[in-house]
């Protein structure tokens, strides 16, 4: 069997991962965890209306950072994670279809 001088992978057309901004991603994260400490992990699957709530929620977490307000008050947590956490529940249940059709947010 030859020996291979120059390694090869063949991902060029991969997602990369490491494009992700990682203080951010940490932030989201920590914000994830204290919502799963709150109501319990993947909670935010099964609330109803979630599209409305959800989209509500990151108004409300956008428009606090606008006014000034960097951390939540609740949690102690920066405001545009929150805003992010709802982004990721809104996106995913979209690419899952699986909210309610009744409630459009366009």
């Amino acid at each position: 069997m030859p020996i291979v001088q120059d390694g090869r992978k063949f991902d060029s057309n991969k997602p990369e991962y490491g494009l992700i901004p990682p203080y951010s991603l940490e932030e989201l994260a920590t914000v994830l965890t204290v919502g799963a400490n709150k109501y319990s992990r993947e909670n935010w699957r099964f609330v109803p209306e979630a599209k409305r709530r959800y989209f509500d929620a990151m108004q409300r977490h956008l428009w606090a950072w606008k006014r000034g307000e960097i951390l939540d008050l609740e949690t102690g947590r920066h405001h545009l994670g929150h805003a992010a956490a709802c982004l990721f529940f809104l996106f995913e249940h979209d690419l899952n279809k699986a909210v309610e059709s009744d409630t459009n947010v366009e």
